[in-house]
């Protein structure tokens, strides 16, 4: 064998050699950037998914906020309607008249009056334009011992006290209002704003 042909099969087999590395290292090459590029993808797919969540956390937060707002806003109009019947209610009671007004108010003085045993001296104060009213139903036999002690600021009714017996009852139309008033008010909502 020649040197030539030594150095032949060297250069041939350094060819083949250098062939072969080639073709792993292009290989290897096609393997990582497939594997980088499967890796970007499984990235972009998470990335897509944390938006994806993050944008539904946020608009149901968003809606569970708006809903909280228009409950609060439904809440406040039910408020102001039942303030605004509640307003009414005060201006009849506070406008009642004739018999209507005198029979109330003698019933409030008569529920009162089973606070106070015989023979007490009974002040009875009431609104100022009801004087003659409560005055004239003083007059009758049964509250003897009871006067008109002056003006007392409310829709009507009496507040009745003795300083012997150190009781004072108020059967104000305000405070029959208010009681009435707390007791029903579920059901006054119910009633103006069944749904």
């Amino acid at each position: 064998m020649s040197l030539d042909t030594v150095v032949e099969d060297i250069r041939e087999e350094a060819h083949a050699r250098a062939e072969e590395i080639r073709n792993e290292g292009e290989a290897r090459a096609e393997e990582i950037e497939s594997a980088a590029e499967a890796d970007a993808e499984e990235i972009v797919e998470s990335a897509e998914r944390d938006v994806e969540r993050e944008i539904e956390q946020l608009r149901e937060q968003r809606l569970s906020s708006a809903k909280l707002e228009a409950k609060q806003k439904r809440l406040e109009a039910r408020r102001d309607v039942l303030e605004d019947v509640h307003e009414q209610v005060e201006e009849e009671l506070a406008t009642l008249e004739g018999d209507s007004r005198e029979e109330l108010t003698r019933a409030l003085l008569e529920a009162a009056s089973v606070e106070f045993d015989d023979g007490d001296d009974v002040s009875v104060y009431g609104r100022e334009s009801d004087r003659e009213l409560i005055e004239s139903i003083l007059e009758d036999a049964e509250y003897d011992d009871y006067e008109y002690a002056g003006e007392y600021d409310c829709l009507g009714g009496v507040v009745v006290e003795s300083e012997g017996s150190r009781v004072r009852v108020n059967n104000t139309f305000d405070s029959v209002l208010e009681d009435v008033w707390e007791d029903n008010l579920r059901e006054i909502s119910n009633r103006l704003f069944e749904q």
